[in-house]
């Protein structure tokens, strides 16, 4: 669902990347208050908002996970879902530097492989395309510190996803407000199809993220990192084969150096599940062996 993703954005024109935006959140928060009511939850939200610390982290992730909002629909409106690809590609290897920086978390030799070889890639598509690749950079940062935030949080799926939603909801209203003062509001203008594909933005952007953290409860930590993965793919051959975005030569290889990097994260991360989980047995068999 997140692969395909841009597809749908597309289909939201003649609305503009802010409009779409502030309908996303709105209807997230009235499919949540739904989800809410059927699974009564709301004594835990209750409880929630009488803790300032962590409505205050409530709030941060909001932040992070609007810009990634924001900048990922104004890149599908312009035509750069290729370089929305790269940000998510690149974004486990901006997950590993912020667990160095924030975390103090130490590296070992292959992480710092593929954080080199990123860095690289990175570099290569500064190069191809004139200018650092920023669009895709605020997609991986903000994803990563939203996923950072969200660790620190610990909260249900649900009541986040709420919660963050509601955090954004009076912006997202003096957005519409704005645009229906200057006339420039889609919403029930540009037929009934065009209303309920808007409607529709809160399903799509709740919907995936609760499978993802079902999944994530029932799936071992490695399988999930390389499930990751089938989005970002999806997205590149969308903006390479439906929409015909460029993809000159060393744009080509800048990608290339993502996937190695990828691969030998990958590699590591596997190598060190198995270590792991062949060291927990050897521990369950000594008392046996005794």
């Amino acid at each position: 669902m997140w692969g395909f993703f841009p597809a749908y954005f597309k289909l939201l024109k003649p609305s503009g990347p802010v409009e779409v935006l502030a309908h996303r959140i709105l209807w997230s928060v009235l499919f949540m208050v739904v989800a809410l009511t059927a699974i009564r939850r709301w004594r835990k939200i209750a409880e929630l908002l009488r803790r300032p610390a962590t409505l205050g982290g409530i709030t941060l992730a909001a932040i992070f996970i609007g810009i990634n909002w924001g900048t990922y629909i104004w890149a599908v409106n312009v035509d750069r879902v290729v370089e929305t690809s790269l940000g998510y590609f690149i974004n486990p290897l901006v997950v590993i530097v912020l667990g160095v920086l924030v975390l103090h978390e130490r590296l070992r030799p292959a992480q710092w492989a593929a954080v080199g070889v990123g860095t690289v890639a990175v570099l290569v598509l500064a190069v191809d395309y004139g200018h650092p690749p920023w669009v895709a950079l605020v997609l991986a940062f903000t994803f990563a510190m939203y996923g950072l935030v969200k660790k620190r949080l610990a909260l249900p799926p649900a009541d986040g996803l709420f919660l963050e939603s509601a955090v954004l909801t009076l912006p997202a209203l003096a957005v519409l407000g704005w645009l229906a003062s200057a006339g420039d509001l889609t919403f029930g203008q540009a037929g009934t199809g065009h209303a309920l594909l808007l409607a529709a933005a809160g399903v799509l952007t709740a919907v995936p993220l609760l499978m993802f953290a079902g999944a994530a409860n029932r799936l071992p930590l490695v399988s999930i990192g390389m499930l990751q993965y089938v989005a970002p793919t999806l997205q590149l051959a969308l903006g390479v084969f439906a929409f015909h975005e460029p993809m000159p030569p060393v744009r080509l290889f800048g990608f290339c150096l993502v996937w190695l990097a990828l691969a030998v994260f990958t590699w590591d991360g596997l190598r060190t599940a198995r270590r792991t989980r062949q060291a927990a047995l050897r521990a369950a068999e000594a008392p046996a062996l005794a």
